[in-house]
């Protein structure tokens, strides 16, 4: 895999296996950094709610829809962009409901999503954009864990490569000796060096968390534009990722689907940032129609909590220990 006069003294490897099987249990990796990262955003996005100056276990209450209806869009885009794959030629369409497996579509994942958060927000009398603006860094963060179950599943990489930081894929059979990537185990073989290109995603991820931190710190933005950043910076980031790709994907003019969405969602978003109403929503406002009020004497002069220095000062302090941790 080196080139002539090139030493690479060693690749980053690929986990041996993804699933762990306990008697009649599978315990897949995928799996547990995507629940590992919802909570993260839950834990994270009701702090910040509640440091703007709404009601503690609203941002739970609201992912008991979001999360059900995220994960019914993830999948749902995924397969409708990699329909052949499952209703082609030797597919199995049953394979389309093993979520598990991983396959989930950020694209309907935050539309559909965001038809739960609604529905939610609906319910509780507050405000979609600004519950947004507070859970996405969490949402993003959790975006950025999940990629680690792409790891273990050996998927989502990029073209061949020599670069030191290149990713070997292994070969993995299953208790048969049959090929199995996903479900089975590492033969030490390893089959091409590739471009991790999940991990070039995660680190992005990682980049636009802490921009958005600082950014609604900064400039205190409100009304759906911290939200409508988020969306935008990672567009960026899947843009350029997706051009590094080189498995099989339904492309429109010869251009790959994600990155086509990617342009046309960050438009979009960008439009929304320059439009959408300046500063940040009235703390009272956030309040779900069953919570007391806010009494006069914990508000600051800028209307916001009196507790949310206190509450900023340890999530900066959380921030920047999880930003070093991934």
């Amino acid at each position: 895999m080196t080139s002539p006069g090139t030493a690479v003294l060693a690749y980053i490897p690929s986990p041996p296996q993804g699933v762990w099987h306990v008697g009649p249990l599978a315990l897949r990796a995928y799996a547990f950094f995507i629940i590992v990262g919802i909570v993260i955003a839950i834990v994270w996005g009701d702090r910040r709610w509640v440091a703007r100056g709404g009601t503690k276990g609203t941002v739970l209450d609201v992912a008991v829809w979001a999360v059900p209806f995220g994960l019914i869009g993830g999948r749902l885009y995924h397969v409708a962009t990699d329909a052949s794959t499952y209703f082609g030629e030797g597919g199995n369409p049953v394979d389309a409901l093993k979520i598990w497996q991983g396959g989930l579509g950020i694209w309907g994942a935050v539309l559909l999503g965001g038809v739960g958060a609604w529905i939610a927000c609906r319910r509780r009398g507050i405000p979609l954009p600004a519950f947004g603006d507070a859970v996405a860094p969490g949402i993003l963060l959790a975006q950025a864990i999940g990629r680690i179950g792409n790891y273990f599943n050996q998927e989502l990489y990029g073209r061949e490569t020599t670069v030191p930081w290149g990713l070997e894929i292994y070969e993995r059979v299953d208790a048969n000796g049959r090929n199995d990537s996903l479900n089975g185990i590492s033969t030490g073989l390893v089959e091409r060096v590739v471009h991790p290109t999940f991990l070039y995603e995660l680190l992005w991820n990682v980049v636009i968390v802490v921009l958005l931190v600082v950014v609604d710190r900064r400039f205190r933005i409100g009304h759906g534009r911290l939200f409508a950043l988020y969306v935008a910076g990672y567009c960026v980031g899947r843009f350029v990722v997706e051009l590094m790709r080189s498995d099989y994907a339904t492309e429109i003019a010869g251009i790959r689907i994600n990155s086509f969405t990617s342009g046309i969602v960050f438009a979009l978003a960008a439009l929304y940032i320059v439009f959408a109403r300046k500063g940040r929503e009235d703390p009272e406002t956030l309040r779900s129609d069953d919570a007391d009020p806010i009494p006069t004497s914990e508000l600051d002069e800028g209307g916001e909590t009196t507790d949310t220095v206190s509450v900023d000062t340890a999530d900066s302090t959380t921030d920047a220990g999880r930003d070093k941790t991934s």
